[in-house]
């Protein structure tokens, strides 16, 4: 993992690899923006013209490297685009301090240390530049024959302009590389192949960072599971030789006043079952456990932060596989609810294992329950690829999560859970199907899981299928593969949580 300093040194004496500076755009012309002011005398206050003439515009996701003149340490400048200049004093906003961190540290692979002079006018700024420079650092090699030849990440990130022995900036600091390393520990996870990475294997991963940060962890296997009677969870993973699991892992603070839940799908690999998926649609299926990883991760961080709010997450482990065990279209599966629910499409499995853990979860009267899932392709036809949509039984609740995401950089937008689109999921055998009307099919898996929440229980659904897999080009902090979708808004929800605020 890439380090992280806070350093008193001055832009122009810090010994690195290379300096990282902003640049912006003003009207047409190109600004150099605040805390690169020593790099711009070096270069006789030329700075911004010497990139103009390098084609530099100063654009968000830009980055032009030049050679650091006499008077600097570093031995290469990298200027990274802003966007619009911001006016003097302000802020240039976190997310656009985050993806230019990012950016930077991309470029940067193979470098050992690079100090990062961007503006910052306060500690939330600091903690912006350190999480993107720590997450666009970020890179999954395990399984490359190269690796140990290939490049290797950024080594180390030195923050200037923030002030070590300020209270503020060093716990935001800190909290930035938790989170960050939280959503890395994610991201390995989403892009960890499933012949690997089974129920059974992820299990013991959430054991393992049990033991380290104190957390309590129970595993239900098959014969708990069958037991129990979680005939979702076993109705999904009956076709895979890899069995089921269900992880419940638990922070408690000796403060805590509040008890939030996390539930999260995690499907190690996506074949659809019976109703298998065609060429085309399966190979990135691994990522069907996203959910899982993004609770398994937030819980992590709350317990590295020490929030004063109990937090627990279940993971909802399965494998989705064709085969004689597997669960039919028209098979009938009783829920740990006890309601039985008609199987129409055995490719609606995610549904499935998260209403067993939803109604695991509400037994403990939490006072919310917030599960996450990459639930529908239909949600991402509506909100693209790097949205995740939110529903919820409060309005309240589902704006404040919607504002949330929003302030730590991640797109969301508010769904609604139409009352009349229920009907579509009546079964003349069961108490409910697992597939209803197919337009407004995220909404419909919405309305599905809600009938799973304990009454008086407030809960949201974050569905986030698009998001959670980038399989373009990497930009800004966001690599190829897994990138650790709503962890931050779940870590951030959890802090409020602990104030007393929601």
């Amino acid at each position: 993992m890439t380090a992280l300093t806070l350093s008193t040194a001055g832009a122009a004496t810090l010994r690195a690899d290379a300096l990282v500076v902003g640049v912006a755009k003003s009207g047409k012309t190109l600004v150099v923006a605040p805390g690169a002011e020593a790099v711009d005398k070096a270069f006789e206050g030329r700075l911004a013209a010497v990139l103009e003439t390098l084609g530099a515009s100063g654009s968000e996701g830009e980055a032009t490297k030049l050679p650091a003149p006499a008077g600097l340490k570093a031995p290469v400048v990298l200027a990274v685009g802003l966007g619009t200049a911001a006016e003097d004093g302000a802020s240039y906003g976190t997310e656009t301090l985050r993806r230019a961190a990012g950016t930077a540290a991309r470029v940067l692979t193979g470098a050992k240390k690079a100090a990062f002079a961007l503006p910052i006018a306060d500690a939330e700024d600091a903690a912006a530049i350190a999480e993107g420079a720590l997450l666009g650092a970020y890179a999954f090699t395990a399984y490359q024959e190269n690796g140990k030849d290939a490049k290797k990440p950024l080594g180390e990130v030195a923050l200037l302009g923030a002030k070590p022995r300020d209270k503020a900036h060093k716990a935001a600091a800190e909290r930035a590389l938790a989170v960050a390393e939280e959503i890395n520990r994610a991201r390995d996870l989403i892009n960890m192949p499933p012949n690997d990475l089974t129920p059974a294997a992820f299990a013991a991963a959430a054991q393992t960072a049990g033991k380290e940060h104190g957390l309590k962890v129970q595993v239900l296997d098959e014969k708990a599971l069958a037991k129990g009677g979680y005939g979702g969870i076993l109705g999904v993973g009956n076709g895979s030789e890899n069995p089921p699991r269900l992880v419940r892992i638990a922070y408690t603070h000796p403060k805590a006043e509040r008890t939030l839940a996390l539930v999260g799908k995690g499907i190690t690999y996506d074949s659809g079952g019976i109703s298998l998926k065609p060429a085309g649609h399966n190979e990135t299926m691994k990522c069907d456990m996203s959910g899982a990883a993004a609770v398994f991760s937030s819980v992590v961080a709350a317990a590295r932060l020490g929030l004063e709010v109990n937090v627990t997450g279940w993971l909802a482990l399965a494998e989705n596989m064709p085969s004689g065990s597997a669960t039919r279209p028209g098979d009938v599966l009783r829920m740990y609810s006890g309601k039985t629910v008609e199987v129409l499409n055995t490719d609606a499995e995610g549904r499935l294992v998260l209403a067993d853990a939803l109604t695991r979860a509400s037994e403990e009267q939490p006072d919310a329950i917030v599960d996450v899932a990459t639930l529908t392709g239909a949600m991402v036809l509506a909100l693209g690829n790097r949205t995740f949509g939110i529903m919820a039984n409060d309005d309240d609740y589902r704006s404040a999560i919607h504002e949330i995401a929003e302030e730590v950089g991640e797109a969301s937008w508010p769904m609604p859970l139409p009352a009349d689109l229920r009907k579509g999921m009546d079964s003349p055998t069961a108490d409910i199907a697992n597939m209803g009307e197919r337009m407004g099919g995220g909404l419909v898996a919405g309305l599905f899981l809600q009938e799973f929440v304990g009454e008086g229980i407030t809960w949201a659904h974050l569905d986030i299928a698009g998001p959670a897999f980038h399989e373009g080009a990497p930009y800004g902090y966001t690599p190829k593969g897994g990138t650790g979708s709503s962890v931050r808004t779940l870590v951030k929800l959890a802090e409020r949580t602990a104030a007393g605020e929601l």
